[in-house]
């Protein structure tokens, strides 16, 4: 009995109005009318019934589902994206390095061809040094 007591007094407690009392500009709440100024009685929305609460939270869990998903796809793009950057990145390099060995091979042939052959090695030289620069101006 004591229990079906206190559940009838929760309940009633839980049904009080709420007021909105405007004095010299300010606003304040309470459970009484305001004793001077302008009185609102607000009107509380009914609590939700537990299908109604089952249901939100199914929503709720459908939209916190599809978010994560949309973010973990998200994060995977970005992951391929990076991955794809760091490949070209090493290709570059790679085709840096390359050119920077053919110019150093084609001077050391300048250095050691004879005097007719020298200017060939030289013009040859320059001409990977000018390939260099384009592809790697760095």
């Amino acid at each position: 009995m004591l229990v079906l007591g206190m559940c009838a007094l929760v309940q009633a407690a839980a049904a009080q109005t709420i007021y909105k009392c405007t004095a010299d500009g300010k606003v304040s709440y309470g459970e009484q009318p305001c004793a001077a100024g302008k009185s609102t009685e607000l009107a509380l929305p009914p609590a939700p019934s537990r299908k109604e609460a089952a249901e939100a939270l199914a929503r709720d869990k459908a939209r916190l589902a599809a978010l994560q998903k949309g973010r973990a796809s998200a994060e995977a793009r970005e992951e391929r994206e990076r991955e794809r950057s760091a490949r070209a990145a090493a290709a570059t390099r790679q085709k840096c390095e390359r050119l920077r060995l053919q110019v150093k091979w084609a001077d050391e042939d300048a250095a050691r061809a004879g005097k007719q052959a020298a200017t060939a090695a030289r013009l040859k030289a320059r001409r990977q040094a000018e390939a260099l620069a384009v592809q790697c101006p760095a």
